[in-house]
């Protein structure tokens, strides 16, 4: 029997998955969750170098680590990563749906294999790694914790398919929640504009926009990630906005 964490670390004896943490947003929801005491197993797709980098970061934090590749839009690669990340960290707490992608175009200009490609990634990969993961968080009372976006809340007239997807996850998010209480909790979060150290008119434009005048971070994110890791299981089906007020 595991021990009771101390308040210091409090995810100290937990094990999470971390999809598409290689690098950006999360990597550091895996240094967050870390540094919180988690085990933590990462996923990774074309970023293997990347990958062994931050498990490395993560192993000296003092916690069990390792990256696994995964090809969301497979079910069996999905499968044996959950599985095997199971396996080697010898239960599962929590896991992040971090991995997406991202594209900008006119609506009439994205073709059929773009918005698939873009569901596939967006919405149908975080329901295939929850669909994996369900049996071993419903062992632990575990949490699952989506990462939409704004985009999903609001209507980008050149990203139309990235938004619908992120929307589309919103509503994954809280059907999920609905359908797998009370054993397991899941909650999303949604980024606003996000940078890591990019700069240019564009993203001061957008912090000047931004009720808190400045752009997120990563540890914003990530924050609002241990939050959802360790607050209370009895939270559910919500979403967070983590955009400092430019959604308003």
């Amino acid at each position: 029997m595991i021990a009771q964490a101390p308040a210091s670390r409090p995810l100290l004896g937990q094990a999470a998955i971390v999809t598409g943490a290689a690098r950006r947003i999360g990597r550091a929801i895996a240094l967050a969750l870390a540094e919180q005491g988690a085990a933590v197993a990462i996923t990774y797709r074309g970023s293997k170098e990347e990958a062994s980098a931050t498990v490395r970061d993560l192993q000296d934090l003092g916690v069990e680590a390792g990256a696994l590749f995964c090809d969301l839009t497979d079910p069996a690669s999905v499968q044996s990563a959950v599985d095997t990340a199971a396996a080697r960290l010898g239960r599962l707490d929590l896991l992040v749906n971090n991995a997406g992608i991202f594209a900008s175009l006119p609506l009439e200009e994205v073709s059929s294999e773009e918005w698939d490609a873009m569901f596939a990634a967006n919405t149908r990969g975080p329901f295939l790694m929850a669909k994996a993961a369900l049996p071993y968080l419903r062992k632990t009372r575990g949490r699952i914790l989506n990462i939409g976006s704004l985009g999903g809340t609001h209507p980008w007239a050149t990203h139309a398919h990235y938004c619908t997807s992120k929307a589309a996850l919103h509503m994954l998010s809280q059907t999920m929640a609905k359908a797998w209480a009370p054993e397991v909790s899941v909650n999303c979060i949604a980024p606003g504009m996000i940078v890591q150290g990019e700069v240019g008119p564009d993203y001061e434009h957008f912090a000047h926009k931004t009720p808190m005048q400045r752009n997120g971070t990563a540890a914003d994110v990530a924050a609002a990630a241990v939050f959802f890791a360790t607050g209370p299981h009895f939270i559910t089906g919500q979403l967070l906005g983590v955009d400092g007020g430019l959604g308003l």
